[in-house]
């Protein structure tokens, strides 16, 4: 049975095959959004936290002025490291860091940005409250989270797939918990547990997400994220036959060659 504790191990050649397949398929053009509503909001000390392998820090660092102190930070050494590898057009602060504990004095900055990160934190509130804590007045928190699997088509298909691979213990990682957090009440409540007094303002941004093949979505989904871990826990060596499993029913709903498929998203910013 799967576990939520697992649902955030991002190693071995994990962070190489989520920069290099996932980030271009899905992340990048929400990394965009993101970086143009920090930069509407005029920060002069931007805080990032669940960075993963940057792909929003080099958005930020490329849209905001060089003169805005920018620090990234995420639980998993081995994400940080390949961020740091691939580098920024302007220097950054790379960190390690808990977002449920974070090492930074209280009001030190203007903004805290996650790109789907949340979904990730054992206590959406308390991980809110720390966001909270190291803004300062009148600071804001933005981040964003998948709305639900069937908004997001490559995810559902796949997702589908596995349960016929494995009918009597499918792998609910993509459902569990990167499409688990997308309740506008559920969100504004945790929001509102950690201090925020203004009601969020919650967008719906919908996106399109194009992969050169079925086979890059299917290897970008299966090995380049947790949803490996649950597949090789079901089958020491069923990696390679779920990935072609995944492929045949990508291609068999997207065609053969380029596939392109809807991704959905909520948008949230919370002023403290």
């Amino acid at each position: 049975m799967d576990t939520p504790g697992s649902d955030a191990k991002f190693a071995g050649s994990i962070p190489e095959l989520y920069d290099t397949h996932l980030v271009p398929l899905i992340f990048e053009p929400h990394a965009l959004d993101l970086a143009r509503r920090a930069e509407a909001l005029a920060p002069g000390r931007v805080l990032e936290t669940a960075a993963g392998t940057g792909v929003v820090t080099r958005a930020l660092a490329r849209t905001l002025s060089p003169q805005v102190e920018l620090v990234a930070t995420d639980l998993n050494p081995p994400m940080l490291a390949r961020a740091a590898a691939v580098g920024t057009a302007r220097p950054v602060t790379w960190q390690p860091a808990d977002a449920m504990q974070l090492p930074f004095e209280a009001a030190r900055f203007d903004l805290v940005v996650c790109q789907f990160g949340v979904m990730f934190f054992p206590d959406k509130a308390a991980a809110f409250a720390e966001a909270r804590r190291v803004l300062r007045p009148g600071g804001a928190l933005l981040f964003n989270a998948w709305d639900r699997i069937e908004e997001n088509e490559f995810a559902d298909v796949i997702t589908a797939a596995l349960a016929v691979l494995y009918p009597d213990d499918p792998p609910r990682f993509m459902a569990r918990t990167p499409h688990g957090y997308f309740d506008r009440e559920l969100i504004a409540r945790d929001l509102a547990a950690a201090g925020f007094e203004t009601a969020p303002l919650i967008e719906t941004v919908t996106a399109r997400s194009r992969g050169p093949s079925a086979q890059a979505v299917a290897l970008a989904y299966c090995q380049g994220t947790p949803l490996r871990n649950e597949i090789e826990a079901r089958s020491a060596d069923g990696l390679a036959s779920a990935t072609s499993a995944c492929a045949q029913a990508l291609e068999a709903r997207f065609g053969s060659g380029a596939v392109d498929g809807r991704i959905q998203a909520r948008v949230v910013l919370a002023r403290n």
